[in-house]
């Protein structure tokens, strides 16, 4: 007899969806869709949530109306992740994307406390793997901006590290004032 190894289920976004649409998930759940697996979510503990607000706040002055800036909302990355990051800059306005999630973004933020090996490897492998040119990580263990840029792959071909001290300039919005680090840590 041969024996059969056991696997998980990928799920596809479509399945995923209408797992959501069809109640079988809490649409309020905080569960996001990566590489094919339904993941939770941990809750914010008060000093992420800080956190995101105040990225939230910089990078809406940073890009002004020519973008939105959503928190905590799906994206449509691929065929098998819709994941939820702590910020994402995409073009248009909210009408836009009212039939569906946007299915990129020019920049991704992820907030960083007890998910930081997360949002360095699985988190960081997806974004570079759908083109997302520039991806941040608020590093709240050591108090730093960890900033992605040039996706190769899986992988991203620059990566600097940025102390509070220091400043920053999105890629997609070079000529608006550079963003003191010091201003998205709580």
């Amino acid at each position: 007899m041969t024996a059969i190894a056991h696997k998980p289920h990928i799920w596809t976004r479509a399945e995923f969806e209408h797992l959501v649409g069809s109640g079988v998930l809490d649409p309020e759940s905080r569960v996001e869709l990566v590489d094919g697996e339904i993941l939770d979510t941990p809750p914010q503990k008060s000093r992420h949530a800080t956190a995101v607000q105040l990225i939230d706040d910089a990078v809406r002055a940073a890009f002004g109306r020519h973008c939105s800036v959503r928190a905590r909302l799906p994206l449509a990355i691929d065929g098998y992740s819709e994941p939820e990051p702590d910020i994402a800059v995409v073009t248009g306005g909210p009408r836009d994307h009212r039939d569906a999630h946007p299915a990129t973004a020019l920049l991704i933020v992820e907030v960083a406390d007890t998910s930081l090996a997360f949002d360095r490897t699985r988190k960081l492998a997806l974004y570079a793997r759908n083109a997302i040119p520039e991806y941040w990580i608020l590093n709240l263990v050591d108090a730093v901006l960890e900033v992605h840029r040039d996706p190769t792959g899986d992988a991203y071909a620059t990566r600097s590290v940025l102390a509070p001290a220091e400043r920053i300039a999105p890629l997609q919005a070079p000529a608006q004032p550079a963003i003191a680090i010091a201003d998205l840590i709580p």
